[in-house]
């Protein structure tokens, strides 16, 4: 692999263009020194990436090696394989990748604007402003809310088969619309969460024009009711003097001159950052009950530390709310999550735009390619993770994380783009691990292996059928 200390730059030639809208194609002929597939006529590789991308990217990786082409939705794109390479496009030292022509084609008509979706001094000045919806009182509200949320939803799922994945993605929007939005639960909120649905189905679909009855047009649709939505309650919450709520907070966010931030602004990121979290928060909480029922060892394990932390039950039986306070001493929790995370990365791969030509892996790679890293295959590769396909927590004990490469890991980005949220997710997690292990055990099927999607964000093609069976 390439070192970062060999992919500086390289200077721009006359006949160079310079792009400044996703849209923009390559020169004929750009990428013909880099190895690759051109795939079928037409469609390219899009079909075999779609059915089984990991499978494809492996065999990319096999064939060619860690820098490759490979031409899919309509257009060539170079994929850098390695942590060095999420390093390189990441951390991004030289200003070399734009996230918002890497993430245009695929967002641009639902989620413009996001926090993912600008990029550079733009994207430092507004993240600046928006964190203040992460600092540590926010956050003592949200875990307050979400403890209570929580605790009422897991009470119920005792006893009977169930799909976990649709039950953990309605908590998850319920408890989205009461932390990030400060509404209740009931016909407003749930008008809400059908918008980001639609939103989220509309962002893989193949058709990409708003066409009646079409998914485009149901998640343009949903888009247009959330911009009036969160138009209207900016102005609402900015006169009444705006709340303990992520929304509340990002309306009275203020930029580095004082300003407050234009409205369009605080509504385009809190549409991204709720469909951002409520997505990647379901994903990675079915992954880590997927896998603590596969591994119930490892169930014994979390519910001591949780039950040691957390003083085990009340007077009524039911788990004690996890303190805010506690958050960090739950250590195999937070190990447990990260080994789910690994295994099943949320986010498997992210697009970029090169905005300048750079070398990496001995290879040129012209101004305005394309360009991705795989997180989910760098995740499994031997090289940073010996036996990768096995569910082993103590792979993020302090040791061996100083000793790993500090890529080889990045399951919420890196870099200037590192997700905003992540201390939420964590919270999230914990609290609903606290919630339901000391009430329950995780069990599945002997033998059961459901079958997962795997791209844009994964999620068991079956719901995920699972019992929490009362101890």
């Amino acid at each position: 692999m390439a070192s970062i200390a060999q992919t500086a730059p390289v200077a721009e030639t006359p006949a160079e263009f310079r792009p400044t809208h996703w849209s923009q194609r390559l020169l004929d002929g750009a990428l013909d020194h880099i190895p690759g597939d051109a795939g079928w006529p037409i469609m390219g590789n899009t079909f075999r990436m779609l059915a089984d991308p990991h499978g494809f990217a492996r065999h990319m990786v096999e064939t060619y090696g860690p820098v490759y082409k490979s031409r899919a939705m309509g257009g060539w794109s170079v994929m850098l394989v390695g942590a060095d390479a999420n390093e390189l496009v990441l951390f991004d030292r030289e200003k070399i990748f734009s996230s918002e022509q890497g993430w245009g084609p695929i967002l641009d008509q639902l989620f413009p604007r996001g926090l993912m979706l600008i990029d550079f001094e733009h994207h430092r000045a507004d993240r600046r402003a928006l964190s203040i919806a992460f600092k540590p009182e926010p956050m003592r509200h949200y875990s307050g809310a979400l403890n209570s949320g929580i605790a009422r939803e897991v009470a119920k799922w005792g006893g009977s088969p169930m799909l976990f994945y649709p039950a953990i993605k309605q908590l998850t929007l319920d408890l989205a619309a009461d932390s990030f939005i400060g509404i209740p639960w009931g016909p407003e909120a749930d008008r809400i969460n059908q918008a980001f649905v639609d939103m989220v189905q509309a962002s893989i679909t193949p058709i990409r024009k708003p066409l009646p009855f079409t998914p485009m047009k149901r998640g343009v649709d949903g888009r247009a009711f959330l911009v009036d939505f969160f138009n209207r309650e900016t102005h609402r919450r900015r006169a009444e003097g705006g709340g303990q709520d992520m929304f509340s907070q990002f309306a009275t966010a203020t930029m580095e001159d004082g300003s407050l931030m234009p409205v369009d602004q605080v509504v385009d990121h809190m549409i991204f950052l709720m469909m951002a979290a409520h997505d990647t928060i379901t994903s990675s909480a079915t992954s880590l009950i997927y896998l603590l029922a596969k591994n119930p060892e490892w169930q014994d394990r979390l519910r001591q530390e949780i039950i040691a932390v957390t003083g085990g039950a009340d007077a009524q039986g039911n788990p004690r709310p996890l303190d805010y306070s506690d958050l960090g001493r739950l250590e195999l929790t937070e190990m447990a999550f990260k080994e789910a995370l690994r295994m099943i990365p949320p986010v498997p791969s992210m697009p970029r735009r090169a905005l300048k030509s750079f070398e990496y892996g001995g290879y040129r790679i012209p101004v305005g390619t394309p360009v991705g890293i795989n997180i989910h295959l760098v995740h499994h590769l031997e090289e940073y993770w010996p036996e990768p396909e096995k569910f082993d927590p103590m792979r993020f004990t302090p040791d061996k994380v100083k000793a790993r490469h500090k890529y080889a890991w990045v399951p919420f980005g890196g870099g200037a783009h590192m997700c905003l949220g992540l201390h939420f997710a964590y919270m999230q997690v914990k609290i609903l691990m606290a919630q339901l292990l000391p009430r329950y055990s995780i069990e599945i099927v002997e033998g059961y292996d459901p079958a997962w999607q795997a791209w844009p964000i994964p999620k068991p093609k079956d719901g995920l059928k699972v019992v929490f069976k009362s101890l």
